[in-house]
C-alpha cells in the first residue's frame, strides 16, 4: 500500500499536508480573485489620481486667470492714479508758475515806482544826497578797516 502523503511533489510547503483538490482550488481561486480586485483598486487609484490631476491643473489655470485679471485690473488702477497724481501736479506747477509771474510784475513794478521816486528825491535835493552818500562811504571804510 502506498501511504497518502508519500509523494514531495503533492506536499504544501507550509504545512506538509498534502491539500486536497478542492482546498487547493479555492486557494487558487483566492488569489486570481484578490489579484483581480487588486488589478480593481490600482485602475480606481490610478482614475481617482488623474481625476484630482486634471481638477488641480484646472484650479492652477484658474487661480493664473484670477491672478492675471487681478493683475490687470491693479495695473489699469494704477495708471489711473498715475495720471490723475500727473494732472494734479501739472495743475499745481501751471499755478505755482503763474503765482510767480504775478510776483515778479508786482515786484518789477514796485521796484520802477522806487525808481523813480529815488530820481525825484536825487533832483530835488542833490546835496543832500552827496552828503548822505560821503557819509555812508566813510563809515563803510571804516567797518571794512576794521
Amino acid at each position: 500500500m502506498s501511504e497518502p502523503f508519500s509523494s514531495a511533489a503533492s506536499l504544501d510547503p507550509e504545512t506538509g499536508f498534502t491539500p486536497s483538490p478542492s482546498v487547493s482550488q479555492a486557494a487558487n481561486d483566492l488569489r486570481v480573485a484578490a489579484g483581480e480586485k487588486a488589478r480593481e483598486l490600482a485602475h480606481s487609484v490610478s482614475t481617482q489620481a488623474s481625476v484630482l490631476k486634471e481638477r488641480a491643473i484646472e484650479s492652477a489655470q484658474h487661480f493664473r486667470e484670477v491672478a492675471t485679471e487681478k493683475v490687470g485690473q491693479l495695473k489699469a488702477t494704477a495708471a489711473e492714479k498715475a495720471g490723475d497724481f500727473k494732472q494734479s501736479a501739472t495743475d499745481r506747477a501751471h499755478r505755482l508758475q503763474e503765482s510767480a509771474a504775478d510776483q515778479w510784475r508786482d515786484t518789477r513794478t514796485i521796484t520802477k515806482e522806487f525808481h523813480v521816486t529815488a530820481e525825484d528825491y536825487i533832483r530835488q535835493n542833490p546835496t543832500k544826497c552827496v552828503v548822505g552818500a560821503l557819509g555812508l562811504g566813510i563809515l563803510i571804510g571804516l567797518i571794512v578797516r576794521r
